[in-house]
């Protein structure tokens, strides 16, 4: 074997970096798609999602409400108005059109197993109405699991939620239980906004609020101060849970007695928590004593967040995101097998043409067959 003496020529490691490119080219074309795990309940969650907006919709329709398609821009038919006499809180109409997002469904499918539930398990729900889109696949997420959530809803909505008085989320949850779409129903129902017993509404907005829980059927949580509405919410879920251990706790939006106010919210962070840190918290909400007794907890209220850690949509595009799309269902996969057998043929060709006299073997090659012409 002839070495080569000096350095490789300036001509050859241009083509040796040209063919180095040429194989991770061959390397990429070796990825497939691949599903992702519980495809198939992500998948059943999502659809799910959207046939539930759709019904919303429909049903918005026939009480003559119009799409503010600047605002709803999807045409969702549930995202409400940025003031009405139930609304409590300050909202972002952005993260009310992201989450219209059918395929947080498999996100949520995702934090329930990690939270560890399985088939016919318990859990206990706080949402609002500040966040329709997620709560549609959020309890989407639990049929596609065979959950039994226990549901305590606060009425009152931030802007551009479920804030209509004709239309609250109460409204939207008995629409999807009458046409078969959802059959999951809230156990009680407060007005919600501060302590929450309505603080900051108006009288007319306390009692549109009230009205809406008596035509819905829904029991009216109705306590004087928001520390007797958090017992009273604990004692709810204990008794209706009817001594089957619960799972896990989740929240939906800013309830009060669900998570504890602002400053409690900046503590408790966006998605899954398995074992939530102990900390001086202003308020022990729901979520805090849930979480004293071993329970993990999912908290769903930084839009941005949780879309960034699921690789969904962070702004609003023109084409709306199909179900079943993305990253949480399919991920491109490598062969292995290929990328290895490629990058070895790399090392050896980048082996022979820097390390060994090419040049010497072509020549004495030549050199023979003009000695032996006949050859040619």
């Amino acid at each position: 074997m002839k070495w080569k003496d000096g350095k490789a020529s300036e001509v050859m490691l241009a083509g040796l970096a040209l063919f180095s490119l040429l194989i991770f080219y061959l390397a990429e074309q070796t990825a497939q798609l691949e599903r992702q795990p519980h495809f198939d309940k992500k998948l059943q969650a999502a659809k799910l999602s959207l046939v539930a907006r759709e019904a919303i919709k429909s049903y918005s329709q026939t009480l003559g409400i119009k799409v503010d398609i600047q605002n709803d821009p999807y045409r969702t038919g549930i995202i409400g108005q940025e003031r009405t006499p139930i609304t409590s809180d300050r909202g972002i109409v952005t993260s009310k059109i992201l989450t219209t997002n059918p395929n947080y469904a498999a996100a949520f499918v995702d934090m329930l197993i990690k939270a560890k539930v399985k088939k016919g398990s318990t859990i206990a729900v706080g949402m609002t109405g500040s966040f329709p889109g997620w709560n549609i696949s959020f309890l989407a997420a639990c049929a596609a699991l065979e959950l039994k959530p226990i549901i305590i809803t606060s009425v009152g909505s931030s802007d551009w939620g479920a804030n209509l008085p004709a239309l609250t989320w109460l409204d939207m949850e008995r629409v999807l239980n009458e046409r078969g779409i959802l059959s999951f129903k809230s156990s009680a129902a407060s007005v919600g906004g501060g302590a929450d017993n309505g603080r900051g509404l108006s009288p007319e907005g306390r009692e549109l609020i009230v009205d809406a829980i008596r035509r819905n059927n829904v029991h009216l949580l109705d306590e004087a101060t928001l520390e007797n509405n958090i017992v009273k919410r604990m004692a709810m879920y204990d008794t209706l849970s009817k001594g089957q251990a619960i799972a896990g706790y989740v929240n939906i939006g800013g309830g009060v007695a669900s998570i504890g106010g602002s400053q409690n919210a900046r503590l408790v962070p966006p998605g899954m928590t398995q074992h939530l840190a102990i900390k001086n918290f202003p308020v022990r909400a729901v979520i805090v004593r849930m979480a004293e007794h071993g329970i993990p907890v999912i908290n769903l209220l930084q839009v941005e967040k949780i879309a960034e850690r699921y690789d969904l949509p962070l702004e609003i595009v023109e084409k709306e995101p199909e179900f079943g799309e993305g990253s949480l269902f399919f991920k491109h996969r490598y062969s292995i097998t290929n990328t290895v057998i490629l990058t070895i043929f790399l090392l050896i060709v980048l082996f022979v043409f820097i390390r060994i006299d090419v040049k010497h073997y072509l020549l004495k090659r030549t050199a023979v067959k003009q000695t032996n012409p006949e050859t040619v």
